[in-house]
């Protein structure tokens, strides 16, 4: 018996559709999870002396030059080589999550080469706040949750696009990544995306409230959240490739309103 050709392509979806962009970082940073776990802890603190990101490194009057590894380079490098390290499984196991439910969808909008530049633009951007929130802070920040929120500001500008989309539907969702993204004041008075950047507001807020900062000691970097956020709000037109163009209806016609 022949299927309907929409049933039959409906079967052939895959329940799990991720750019080989978002398999490969999360890849790398769960290797990187698993090698920390493996070296002596001696070595594990050399890692974060080299690769996460030190308030302190930038204040002389607190650590002397040289005293931390890397030099001059490391100053530069460690404002996105941080975003691969984790404080344990579940704090990786948790971005990874919130990577491939936000970042899937701008990785497909993107291209692997703009959203790696955007990864670490929006990564740099929350060390950037953190520094100054933080200045001479010896405290380690580690985590992609920069850049992971920086991918959630990037979905909004353009996952309500159209009136009749809906997450539940995956060819949905691939659709809505294609579609034009409208100004940002325009979004910005859509009630679900004010609704929705006012709880994560309210929640980040929240966090910085009721613990410090620093994310190696248990508790949330809360301030880097917001620059990774706001820089992804605001830059996502420098990286998007999908120019606006007049709706030709197919969306409108396929899914309604």
């Amino acid at each position: 018996m022949l299927e309907p050709p929409r049933l039959a392509a409906q079967r052939r979806e895959p329940i799990l559709n991720v750019p080989p962009v978002i398999t490969v970082l999360a890849a790398v940073m769960l290797a990187i999870q698993l090698i920390r776990d493996w070296v002596d802890p001696d070595t594990g603190v050399e890692i974060l002396a080299l690769f996460a990101f030190i308030p302190a490194r930038f204040d002389p009057s607190v650590l002397a030059e040289g005293v931390l590894p890397g030099g001059t380079a490391a100053d530069i490098w460690t404002f996105v080589t941080y975003a691969f390290l984790h404080g344990g499984w579940s704090h990786v196991g948790l971005n990874l999550l919130w990577m491939l439910a936000f970042g899937t969808p701008v990785a497909r909008r993107f291209g692997a080469l703009r959203f790696l530049a955007f990864f670490a633009v929006t990564a740099a951007a929350g060390a950037g706040l953190h520094l100054l929130t933080h200045e001479g802070e010896l405290v380690p920040m580690i985590g992609a949750s920069a850049a992971v929120s920086g991918c959630m500001a990037a979905a909004l500008r353009f996952m309500f696009a159209h009136e009749g989309y809906a997450m539940w539907r995956p060819d949905m969702a691939d659709e809505v990544a294609h579609f034009p993204a409208p100004p940002l004041l325009a979004v910005l008075r859509d009630r679900r995306v004010i609704g929705f950047v006012a709880v994560w507001f309210a929640i980040n807020i929240a966090f910085g409230i009721g613990a410090p900062a620093g994310i190696v000691d248990g508790s949330v970097a809360w301030q880097a959240h917001i620059g990774g956020f706001l820089v992804g709000l605001l830059l996502f037109p420098l990286f998007d490739p999908i120019g606006r163009r007049p709706d030709d209806g197919r969306h409108i016609r396929r899914y309604g309103r």
